[in-house]
């Protein structure tokens, strides 16, 4: 036994004990820690010692176990786990299975940078077929072109659905609809009034006065000059004055 505890007692002195473990105050030999009255032989601290490396094993275990749910949600094709079968587990298991998960890890960061310039060149691409635009310089230039398009097309529809009275949702269908039913109102009224005005409500009866009206007012407007470069006048209210002076 005292073998045994010779040894133990060595491990627990050794460099690559852990630093953290219970240390004895006695430094020295085994053979001198024998103490005279025969009580105590200097390996009082083995059993703290022994104790916290047993819930250091069963802490391994479970986190090993953690580590292998973690590995399943990450790596779900990797099920199988070479150290299921081990009682023990070691610490260079625990390493095998965070390398993995590390490993992964990186191999899906440069995946999703890869598809990202992917994307990137794709999108850029579009933008140049849909806005004619021949080079990479020209892409910013036309973008800008674009977004000023935009907003005053915005601020157009905006403008046109508060004149019309239209909720702001109403797509801009509904306002050309709008648009299209005024202007018809207004050609409506427009015809209206010419009709009026010139006492017909018959669409041949208009197209025949304004032949007519072809037809008389260059005479008309010819003799008028001529009257008044004889009269020696300017103005054609001065006409009928002069032409009374001549009486």
């Amino acid at each position: 036994l005292l073998k045994v505890l010779s040894r133990i007692d060595s491990i627990l002195r050794s460099s690559r004990a852990p630093p953290l473990i219970f240390r004895p105050s006695n430094k020295g030999p085994v053979q001198n820690s024998i103490k005279e009255n025969g009580q105590g032989c200097g390996f009082e601290h083995l059993p703290l010692t022994i104790e916290m490396w047993a819930d250091q094993l069963i802490a391994l275990k479970d986190l090993h176990r953690s580590l292998r749910k973690l590995s399943l949600e990450l790596l779900p094709w990797n099920t199988k786990d070479p150290q299921e079968n081990r009682e023990s587990i070691r610490v260079e298991d625990l390493q095998l299975i965070v390398d993995a998960i590390l490993e992964e890890l990186e191999h899906k960061e440069k995946n999703s940078q890869t598809q990202s310039v992917q994307a990137l060149s794709a999108i850029v691409s579009h933008f140049q077929k849909l806005f004619d635009v021949n080079s990479l310089n020209g892409v910013y230039p036309r973008m800008n072109e674009v977004y000023i398009k935009l907003e005053e097309m915005t601020n157009a529809m905006r403008n046109l659905h508060e004149l019309l009275e239209l909720d702001s949702s109403a797509p801009p269908t509904v306002v050309v609809d709008t648009v299209g039913k005024l202007c018809d109102i207004i050609n409506k009224n427009v015809t209206e009034q010419v009709q009026q005005l010139l006492g017909t409500q018959d669409i041949h009866s208009i197209i025949n006065k304004l032949e007519e009206h072809e037809c008389f007012f260059p005479p008309f407007q010819a003799l008028i000059q001529d009257l008044l470069c004889l009269l020696e006048i300017s103005n054609v209210d001065d006409i009928l004055p002069a032409v009374q002076n001549l009486k």
